[in-house]
């Protein structure tokens, strides 16, 4: 039984973390389960990762970094997503289009408009059945965002970590705004309790989805 369910949030909210510790559960309990994330997920995808979140490129512009998030993504789910859904795995993707929508759309003032076409050609309109918003304070997010990056050995994908508390309180607005103009599909669930209690409300969340179908 194939199922598309993302995982969104600020910087440092925990998602990456929640969404590896779903699919171990869902795993143990003999569901067939994809972990991917954006950008990246494929070989193509990751080298524009690498662009897009290296600080280096700074004074990338917001309209050539709204064309390689669609890029990447065209090339993810062409060669991940889609194969994996239609073998009737349960796919689990660190960000999605709605990242898009949050960071380009609110983050960096696009027109909402271009960012959904864009969208919808790049995943040929393919929309999460689920999405996990797993939400906290801009302050307490980027806290455990920097502390991660400066205790990493490999690359510092920070771009986003530097860019100033007004742009990451927009992205947070756009994301709740997401949230509540899509209340079949989200599930805002509080970044600020404890990994357990997080923890416990995703499964919550997601297992009765899975059963339902």
């Amino acid at each position: 039984m194939a199922c598309f369910i993302t995982f969104e949030g600020i910087e440092g909210c925990g998602k990456t973390t929640q969404m590896k510790i779903l699919s171990e559960h869902l795993a143990e309990k003999g569901f067939p389960v994809v972990i991917t994330r954006e950008p990246g997920g494929c070989p193509i995808s990751l080298k524009i990762r690498d662009i897009l979140l290296d600080a280096v490129n700074s004074n990338m512009v917001p309209l050539a970094e709204l064309f390689l998030y669609a890029a990447a993504r065209a090339q993810h789910v062409a060669e991940i997503i889609h194969p994996a859904l239609d073998s009737g795995k349960i796919v689990l993707c660190d960000r999605f289009t709605d990242a898009t929508t949050a960071y380009q759309g609110f983050g960096r003032e696009l027109d909402i408009t271009l960012i959904e076409e864009l969208n919808r050609l790049a995943t040929g309109r393919l929309q999460p059945d689920v999405t996990i918003l797993i939400d906290c304070p801009v302050e307490i997010g980027l806290g455990r965002a920097l502390s991660r990056i400066d205790a990493t050995a490999g690359a510092r994908e920070e771009r986003f970590e530097l860019e100033s508390f007004q742009f990451h309180r927009k992205v947070r607005a756009g994301y709740l705004r997401l949230a509540a103009e899509n209340p079949q599909r989200f599930i805002v669930i509080d970044g600020n309790r404890s990994m357990g209690d997080v923890e416990a409300a995703v499964r919550e969340a997601v297992l009765p989805r899975l059963s339902e179908g």
